[in-house]
């Protein structure tokens, strides 16, 4: 479902988790082919497009060849993309599939309708929760660089899946209570400069709530909804 632009013309993609919850790539294509007629012209993804995304060819599959292929197909109509990194994607900004986006990167700041958007995937955000940080700034390494794009094709698949497991594990806690402290935390902090709305994904339910400064938003999964949504 991609439902029709509220005015700003800008849509906003959370966790697909293609290849995992998400299924198959079909249903999401035929919506990115359809987002120009809908009055998209900026297309913000908020990380965790697939189930696992390891940007170099050998990870490559018939799935993550189909999502680029018509994100760049949106992109030469003249809409513009951004790709917020999440915790599933790794080494994305650094690898060639970065020239399919005008911007690839952690986090990303905007202006619409006279406010300031800032956008993350929203892993992370927690400071009280070690382990999984630990195990994020692990995964994102050199070191786990030099292994997923040097190791032996089956070794490195063989790790690949083993930091999905581990990647399931670490987020149990925030799927067991999504943890509103340190979000409202972060956008609070966040909000004391010049920025008015925080968008975040990851948490893969919608909400919203008004902290001093503005607002922090939580979209919905795609996963869950199949739909697009709009800023």
């Amino acid at each position: 479902m991609i439902g029709r632009d509220t005015g700003s013309g800008i849509a906003l993609l959370a966790d697909a988790h293609i290849g995992g919850p998400g299924g198959e790539a079909g249903p999401l294509v035929e919506q990115l082919d359809g987002l120009f007629a809908a009055g998209c012209r900026r297309l913000i993804v908020l990380g965790d497009l697939f189930q696992i995304w390891v940007a170099d060819e050998r990870y490559e599959t018939a799935d993550v060849r189909a999502v680029v292929g018509a994100l760049e197909r949106l992109r030469s109509r003249g809409v513009g993309l951004d790709y917020i990194e999440g915790n599933r994607d790794f080494f994305v900004a650094d690898s060639r599939y970065a020239s399919s986006f005008d911007f690839v990167g952690s986090e990303l700041t905007f202006t619409a309708g006279g406010l300031r958007y800032l956008v993350v995937h929203g892993d992370g955000l927690n400071d009280k929760d070690r382990q999984y940080l630990f195990w994020r700034w692990l995964s994102k390494s050199r070191l786990s660089r030099l292994l997923m794009f040097h190791l032996p094709r089956s070794l490195a698949r063989r790790l690949v899946k083993g930091t999905e497991r581990q990647l399931a594990g670490t987020n149990f806690k925030h799927k067991q209570r999504l943890p509103e402290e340190a979000i409202r935390r972060f956008g609070e902090r966040r909000l004391r400069g010049d920025l008015d709305r925080v968008l975040l994904g990851h948490f893969h339910e919608p909400r919203l709530w008004r902290v001093p400064g503005g607002e922090v938003r939580l979209l919905d999964a795609w996963f869950r909804t199949r739909a697009v949504e709009w800023l």
